[in-house]
């Protein structure tokens, strides 16, 4: 189809339905955009001019109107992370500022705000669903937040604010991307190979032949070492070659951060601009705007968190190190006395293999990704009742690897799809997981009828593609992170709320969202669900017992190391937006060796320029709110402790505790606030007892 077809054509203007991937041409944005823009804003306009403070003469007309941008917005964003291309970025970032303008007039519409103020304060409050106020309540908050009470200049420079921000953030993603993919290492001889695994090796041939390498083998090389994560994990955990560890090393650290794709005035900027945008709207810093609408009341509850878990954690790291050090030493390495940063990677990895006596390769064989999934949706029966099943073919994808699955009730009846994108494809796909929405639950009444509209998800991993014939064969850390975002994926699909803003995800506080996905990574421990799965992908043997023994021994290993490096990036991340610090001159990089000195026990090298690639708070969502995942993970640990406490052997305890936590923390969404889910769920406010218990720390407090 070419641009100039009729615009109603237009797949990106369908405004419903699963996305028609493969009619979406870059060159179909533009029009499609300009286009749905205009129709967009006549909508609003004759929605101000016409409206009743009600919820069918307010809230539904609004949600249909938003629904439509977000709808073809979401493609286009989800193409932009999986599909990524030079004719897509242009398009996008021709009409990203449109896109942004529009946005910006809708949550400043002082029309809306004041039906949605008049709503609340009518008769008819009272007789509102908890969901329906939260969204009632929502609305006001953002509207607020988005500047509906600036005049003037103010409001002028605000909405250059939040345009300029948007551009920044695609510009740092863009960057970190391109700096990801512009560095490789082709290795040629023995010597340089050595150590590494297999997997490595057919991964890094495969490269180096997608790089013109005709004749590339995992035998005879060439092979083509990246800084995408498949590649550059195993290699720094594997590699003997303590030059070549350092070379990758120092290109991981120093992503985008110097020549045409550096991020350092990037950052100075965003967070400059993020500052003046929240006291634009009346808070003192970013950070505080930030938490106004997170479960977390201010930033010192957050830092009283952080604290208590980076002294439960600091000591256990310092002995982490000191261990290492006498291990390196064991073995003769000259490096023993001074571990540097490249070569931490490697002795964890020995040491782990010695302590533990098995290699994170040796049980790759035990998970192929089919038997993974039948493990994960065996586990979702079991707990939740709810059936997955392949509906490959009955929905169009973006890529020939992509999966589509059904999950249905008891009944049998249909109640969620999903799309599953497993594969790293570091030339177009962003790298790390995610879980997107692609359609969101809702009631749609049409011609007097009323039908439930299913929820589809997105779910998106980046591990190692079926290579030489082989299936994926995923490392233990690659399960974990399948059943993580799949936990996403339940909290979006098996939500009961009808309204499409409190449905799923939607309106749940940022710092509770990780709550269902943190709590399905326990479940990769329970004996029933890892036996259920690791199988010898050629031989069908169960995986050995010693190997189970030996997964649950090493399940904390390091794991003081591991807590303290989520709380150094938290503090990072909150300092970065809560206190002055152009009083003392200091740059973003700066900020981070200052936390580092109490937060980490090997310090960053001085060119360590991570906060360059740091995606979470400068293009994702993250901004101020790293500190989530500690604060759901402390809910999600003890949300598993309640089937610990039940029994895990007694399955009729885990599946009455399944289906009262599919009850609360699945289905009621944001419909209410996170604190009266989990206590609806628990009985009780969290405690972080359950997190420092599974991570071994407790003794440490």
């Amino acid at each position: 189809m070419s641009a100039t077809a009729t615009i109603s054509q237009n797949p990106l203007l369908q405004g419903f339905g699963l996305p028609p991937f493969a009619d979406i041409k870059p060159e179909l944005v533009e029009p499609a955009f300009t286009q749905l823009l205009g129709e967009l804003n006549k909508q609003l306009t004759g929605l101000e001019a016409n409206l009743q403070p009600t919820w069918d003469g307010l809230v539904e007309p609004l949600e249909k109107l938003t629904e439509r941008l977000s709808w073809s917005w979401g493609i286009l964003n989800h193409l932009m992370a999986v599909k990524n291309s030079p004719e897509l970025r242009t398009a996008y970032e021709n009409i990203q500022p449109q896109v942004v303008q529009f946005i910006n007039t809708l949550g400043q519409s002082q029309p809306i705000y004041n039906a949605f103020k008049e709503l609340r304060s009518s008769d008819i409050w009272e007789t509102f669903e908890p969901a329906q106020q939260r969204i009632v309540e929502a609305a006001i908050r953002d509207a607020e937040f988005a500047g509906v009470g600036l005049v003037g200049e103010a409001r002028e420079r605000y909405n250059a604010i939040k345009m300029e921000l948007a551009e920044l953030s695609t510009k740092f993603s863009n960057h970190t991307l391109d700096a990801t993919k512009a560095f490789s290492l082709t290795l040629s001889s023995k010597e340089e190979i050595d150590g590494l695994p297999n997997s490595l090796l057919s991964l890094a041939a495969q490269a180096a032949r997608a790089a013109g390498e005709e004749n590339a083998t995992p035998e005879t090389g060439p092979w083509r070492i990246t800084l995408d994560f498949p590649s550059y994990g195993p290699f720094m955990q594997h590699s003997t070659r303590r030059d070549l560890r350092e070379q990758l090393y120092k290109a991981h650290v120093t992503r985008a951060s110097s020549g045409e794709l550096d991020n350092n005035p990037l950052i100075e900027r965003i967070l400059n601009l993020r500052q003046e945008m929240a006291q634009l709207i009346g808070f003192k810093n970013f950070a505080e705007l930030s938490l106004a609408s997170k479960m977390a009341k201010d930033v010192p509850a957050v830092e009283k968190l952080l604290e208590e878990l980076r002294q439960a954690s600091y000591d256990a790291a310092v002995q982490d190190l000191e261990a290492l050090k006498a291990f390196a030493l064991s073995k003769g390495a000259v490096e023993a006395q001074d571990l540097k940063h490249w070569d931490i990677s490697f002795w964890a990895e020995r040491q782990r293999e010695e302590k533990f006596a098995f290699t994170a390769e040796e049980l790759r064989p035990y998970f192929p990704l089919p038997q993974v999934l039948d493990g994960l949706f065996g586990l979702v029966k079991r707990l939740f009742g709810v059936t997955v099943t392949p509906a490959d073919g009955q929905a169009p994808v973006w890529h020939e690897d992509v999966r589509y699955f059904q999950i249905a009730d008891e009944q049998g009846t249909p109640i969620a799809y999903f799309y599953l994108d497993s594969f790293s494809r570091p030339a177009e796909k962003r790298g790390g997981a995610w879980m997107d929405g692609c359609i969101h639950r809702s009631k749609i009444t049409e011609n007097g009828k009323t039908s439930i509209r299913l929820p589809v998800a997105y779910l998106i991993c980046n591990q190692t593609p079926p290579v030489d014939g082989k299936p994926s064969l995923m490392t233990f850390y690659e399960v974990e992170t399948l059943f993580h975002e799949f936990g996403h994926g339940l909290h979006h699909m098996l939500t009961k709320v009808d309204y499409t803003s409190a449905a799923g995800i939607n309106n749940v506080e940022w710092d509770a969202v990780e709550l269902p996905s943190q709590f399905m990574e326990n479940w990769c421990y329970d004996r029933p669900t890892l036996f259920g799965m690791a199988k010898h992908y050629e031989t069908g043997e169960p995986l050995p017992e010693h190997y189970y023994q030996k997964l649950l021994a090493a399940r904390n290993y390091m794991s003081g190391s591991a807590m303290l490096r989520q709380v150094h990036l938290s503090s990072v991340d909150l300092e970065l937006h809560y206190r002055d610090r152009t009083a003392n001159g200091e740059t973003a990089a700066d900020v981070r060796h200052r936390i580092a000195k109490t937060t980490t026990v090997l310090p960053p090298l001085p060119e360590d320029a991570f906060l360059c690639a740091f995606g979470h708070i400068f293009e994702g969502g993250y901004a101020a709110g790293y500190y989530s995942y500690k604060w759901a993970e402390v809910l999600s640990a003890d949300a598993f402790a309640a089937f610990e406490e039940a029994g895990l052997e007694d399955e009729v305890a885990i599946q009455t505790t399944g289906k009262r936590y599919r009850d609360t923390v699945l289905a009621l969404g944001g419909s209410k606030h996170p604190m009266e889910v989990f206590q609806a769920f628990r009985g009780r406010e969290p405690s972080t007892g359950a997190l420092l218990k599974h991570n071994g720390l407790l003794a440490a407090v």
